[in-house]
């Protein structure tokens, strides 16, 4: 494994395409610290850092991870890549139910790039709304932010609010087309899919505070509640154990058997061999464990404040049943998992459609007879693999809030126990493994493991990319990384000299 590092090296596209993905990666993080001018970043900050379980959590939270810690430090990227996210998955779904977006997918590259447009576009429109209403929820923190108190911790806002907003708005806006334009150029002449690997990147970036916390977790101070080597050895069974169970959930396939008939155009005979159709058990991935999370939020916050608002004690209580740690939390939870699921296979998964591309091209499963009754057991086969995926989804979403609740373990160790930013990492870089070992393997070097490729047990895959970085571009990035490099580490030194 470790010799399939080396040997990306040796490779001179690939090493190219590794060195250009790592120098955008680490452009993405400095805009992530780049404050919007007007804002001090250090009362969110110290607010967050006091947070527990309630408080920093829920929806905000999360798009906090999301963003990489950029909306918390105020930053020219804090709404991250995420409303070009939420516009792709907007055109996703409407493809499937617009007739016109549909037949604009079918043609080609031509309609493809048109939809490409189009989702830039709705990037557009999300990014002055939703800056907007973060500008205004910062001038306002306790909005945005339970249980923010400004005598406490302070102004964020210190300028002018009206023409801030404006130029903050644009500021922001003009930060997440920048993330979106380096994903989609770490996809085309770099490594990995860019737009996943900017999530990820931003995931993994707590992990030196996540080091840090589980040091002192086993190490506090005398008189201060410590875990043990039990509860250690505990903990990294549980880490060791949920990143196998989300790679094999992740990676798990149906093989359904596919046998094609032979036909004889001309002179030539087609077909008569036997393949496979791959159903994938996560089909949705980790979509709907996100929607979950953003609804169950929704009407917690409203009835929380309408409670407050008109002293209705019901609704103050029922809405605290709804927060993390209570268990209509975790039903609510599980039902919307379910329910998600199901709602995005039956809108990208289509039986039908599959069962006449079989028919169209000879193909049928054997002991199936060919259209409708074939379009019914991929129906059936999908459904109960759905209902598995989903309660795999769910298992993986509670494990970090068993970790905060019952061992209170801190948030940010609890997270890389599972959840969302689990799922996604592990996801993200499968497939970024994926992408170099068939360039290896494509050079006749060894890949990841010699016993069973990183290929989801599928067929030899096909890696549709761009034409590399050259290596001027890839020079000028790496440069500008170091110097970069260089200027950040010379002013921690200057600040930790000044204090």
């Amino acid at each position: 494994m470790f010799s399939a590092f080396t040997n990306s090296m040796k490779i001179p596209e690939l090493r190219s395409r590794i060195l250009y993905t790592l120098g955008l990666l680490f452009v993405a993080r400095v805009g992530a610290h780049i404050p919007l001018p007007g804002i001090d970043p250090a009362p969110l900050t110290r607010f967050f850092a006091d947070q527990t379980a309630g408080g920093g959590g829920g929806l905000v939270g999360l798009y906090n991870m999301f963003t990489g810690g950029a909306l918390v430090k105020g930053a020219v990227c804090a709404l991250g890549i995420m409303p070009y996210i939420s516009a792709s998955i907007i055109f996703q779904l409407m493809t499937a139910v617009v007739p016109a977006l549909s037949r604009l997918q079918q043609e080609g590259d031509v309609g493809r790039q048109k939809l490409t447009q189009y989702t830039r576009y709705a990037t557009v429109l999300i990014c002055l709304i939703q800056g907007v209403l973060l500008i205004m929820a910062l001038e306002n923190p306790a909005r945005l932010f339970p249980g923010y108190d400004i005598n406490t911790y302070g102004q964020i806002v210190v300028v002018s609010k009206f023409w801030f907003m404006v130029q903050s708005t644009i500021f922001m806006t003009a930060g997440t087309m920048l993330l979106m334009w380096l994903g989609e150029q770490i996809t085309q002449r770099g490594i990995g899919n860019g737009v996943s690997l900017l999530i990820t990147v931003g995931i993994l970036q707590d992990i030196p505070g996540a080091a840090v916390a589980t040091y002192q977790l086993f190490f506090a101070p005398v008189g201060v509640a410590k875990l043990g080597a039990i509860e250690g050895v505990m903990m990294l069974a549980l880490f060791i154990i949920v990143t196998v169970g989300i790679i094999a959930v992740t990676q798990g396939q149906r093989k359904i058997p596919v046998q094609y008939a032979k036909r004889v155009v001309g002179q030539k005979v087609y077909g008569g061999q036997s393949s496979f159709l791959p159903l994938k058990v996560n089909y949705s991935g980790v979509m709907p464990v996100i929607f979950a999370s953003a609804i169950l939020l929704f009407p917690q916050q409203i009835m929380s404040q309408a409670g407050a608002a008109f002293n209705i004690k019901f609704l103050v209580e029922f809405s605290n049943d709804l927060l993390r740690g209570h268990p209509i939390y975790y039903i609510g939870m599980t039902l919307l998992i379910l329910f998600f699921s199901y709602f995005w296979v039956s809108v990208m998964f289509k039986p039908i459609q599959i069962a006449d591309d079989l028919k169209k091209y000879g193909g049928y499963i054997p002991g199936v007879r060919p259209g409708e009754p074939t379009a019914g057991f991929l129906d059936f086969i999908m459904t109960r693999l759905t209902l598995a995926g989903a309660i795999f989804l769910t298992i993986i979403a509670i494990i970090p809030d068993l970790l905060l609740f019952e061992l209170k373990v801190p948030s940010r160790i609890a997270y890389f126990f599972g959840g969302t930013g689990m799922l996604i990492t592990v996801g993200v870089i499968l497939d970024t493994m994926r992408q170099i070992e068939t360039f290896l393997l494509q050079r006749h070097y060894d890949g990841f493991l010699k016993k069973g490729r990183i290929r989801g047990r599928s067929a030899s895959a096909s890696v549709q990319l761009g034409e590399a970085a050259s290596d001027k571009a890839v020079l000028q990035i790496t440069a500008f990384m170091v110097v970069m490099l260089l200027i950040g580490l010379a002013a921690w030194a200057f600040r930790q000299w000044a204090l």
